[in-house]
C-alpha cells in the first residue's frame, strides 16, 4: 500500500455496525451505504473503517461471498483514490443487484452514495 493512499480498516464489532445503522444512509440500485462520522475522541487518527453485509436475502453462501468480494473491490477503487476521513461506512448488498450489476455501475453507485453522505464543509 502506498504511503499517500488513505488507510482503510475493516469493521468487525457489532456495536460499530449498529452505530452506523443509526447514522445517515443512501440507497442505490446496487447497494445501500450507511456512513457515520466518528468523533475525535473515538479514534486518534483519520482511519476509514468499512464493514460489509450480505444477508440471506441476497442468496446462498456463494452469492453472498461474491457480493462481499465485489463490494470490497469497489471500496478499494473508490476510497483508495479519495478516502473518507474518520468515518465508519457500512455497505449492504441488495438482492440480485449487487452480484449482477456491472462493475462500473456499482462503482458509480458507491461514488454517488458517498457524495450524498459527505457532510458539507
Amino acid at each position: 500500500m502506498a504511503s499517500d493512499s488513505p488507510r482503510i480498516d475493516t469493521l468487525t464489532k457489532r456495536r460499530d455496525f449498529l452505530a452506523a445503522a443509526r447514522a445517515r444512509k443512501a440507497v442505490t440500485k446496487g447497494l445501500i451505504v450507511q456512513r457515520r462520522e466518528r468523533k475525535p475522541d473515538e479514534t486518534p487518527d483519520a482511519i476509514t473503517r468499512v464493514g460489509y453485509t450480505a444477508s440471506k436475502k441476497v442468496g446462498n453462501a456463494v452469492l453472498r461471498n461474491r457480493a462481499k468480494r465485489r463490494m470490497r473491490s469497489v471500496v478499494r477503487d473508490v476510497l483508495g483514490e479519495h478516502g473518507a476521513g474518520a468515518s465508519d461506512i457500512v455497505l449492504i448488498a441488495r438482492n440480485g443487484a449487487t452480484v449482477e450489476r456491472p462493475y462500473d455501475a456499482l462503482r458509480g453507485d458507491l461514488e454517488y452514495a458517498l457524495r450524498k453522505l459527505t457532510p458539507a464543509s
